[in-house]
């Protein structure tokens, strides 16, 4: 069933950009990263695309995308749940979590996703089908349109999947997607060629940024395109991931892993935090980041009203406002 021509023909108010003369912005990453960031965007974008990352393996995105083959729904549900006009009964249908019987675990958004995938035959119009009824500010692609699976060597070691290697300690030396023959959603790279404004989310960095730029074709386009790039540093480190990784870390990882080879604006943020127990804050010097291609913009983008460290999405938006 082709569902597009009905909802493009729908006159949706909410689409309208808050700012029309705004810049067109792009927001990179996955997870809560990449939703804190969408929400920081609103304010002064006036148009927003998500390209988000497509190797989450676990949860119920995990268990959706062994039995229907489509690309892991979760990080592209709470994008489109970012951009979402609040209050929406929608979006809270789109949110909700099951917690008992067969459908223990696995998000009420996930499995229309994946209802709306049959119905259309086209992961891509699913999305657009679902950004159509919950209203968003924006829209959201996914980094590929294909299911990949994220391989990375730590210490020496293959380990395969987004999930193991989250949990492997160790230092992750080389990352890529498979299958062989991976490659970006087109939409994605006209986005990305077309923005004003490029922003590099925070979040896990191997297992969601950088499982994004190292799609063939995503880092290219960055790397070419006429828009300012701005990435949001992580507030603290990772468990695994990037333990006892330092800004500068981080970086030279972007770069190296990421094949970001252009230079562009890090968000750090400025004040003194309380990392949960094992955990380091993350910061980084101007000069480290100037001797390979990068300013550093400080400030306070710390959400003090959160348990976990967080971005602001008011103090961020302000600051990337400034930054276009």
């Amino acid at each position: 069933m082709d569902l597009r021509p009905a909802v493009a023909t729908q006159t949706n108010p909410a689409l309208i950009p808050r700012n029309q003369h705004g810049p067109a912005v792009v927001a990179i990453g996955g997870g809560a990263g990449l939703a804190q960031t969408l929400r920081a965007v609103q304010d002064y974008a006036g148009s927003i695309t998500a390209v988000v990352s497509v190797a989450d393996d676990g949860g119920s995105s995990g268990r959706l995308i062994e039995g229907l083959d489509i690309p892991p729904p979760g990080d592209l549900r709470k994008a489109l749940l970012a951009l979402t006009p609040q209050p929406s009964l929608m979006g809270e249908l789109f949110g909700h979590r099951f917690g008992a019987a067969d459908v223990a675990g696995h998000s009420l958004g996930n499995l229309l996703l994946a209802a709306l995938d049959e119905l259309t035959d086209d992961f891509a119009a699913a999305l657009q089908v679902a950004g159509h009824l919950l209203q968003i500010n924006g829209r959201v692609l996914p980094a590929s349109k294909q299911r990949l699976l994220l391989l990375a060597s730590i210490d020496g070691q293959m380990v395969n999947g987004q999930v193991n290697i989250s949990e492997t300690a160790g230092t992750i030396e080389t990352l890529k997607v498979g299958p062989g023959e991976a490659k970006a959603y087109e939409a994605a790279i006209e986005a990305i060629d077309e923005a004003d404004q490029i922003v590099l989310s925070p979040g896990s960095l191997y297992t969601s940024l950088l499982a994004t730029l190292v799609v063939p074709g995503i880092a290219d386009a960055i790397n070419r395109a006429s828009g300012s790039l701005v990435w949001v540093l992580n507030l603290i480190t990772q468990r695994e991931e990037t333990f006892a990784m330092d800004g500068a870390a981080h970086l030279a990882a972007l770069q190296q892993i990421g094949d970001v080879n252009r230079g562009g604006t890090i968000v750090n943020h400025s004040t003194v935090l309380t990392p949960p127990d094992g955990l380091e804050q993350v910061t980084i010097s101007e000069l480290d980041a100037l001797q390979v291609g990068w300013v550093v913009a400080s400030a306070d983008v710390h959400d003090q009203e959160s348990q976990w460290p967080q971005h602001d999405p008011f103090r961020l938006g302000n600051l990337l406002a400034k930054l276009v």
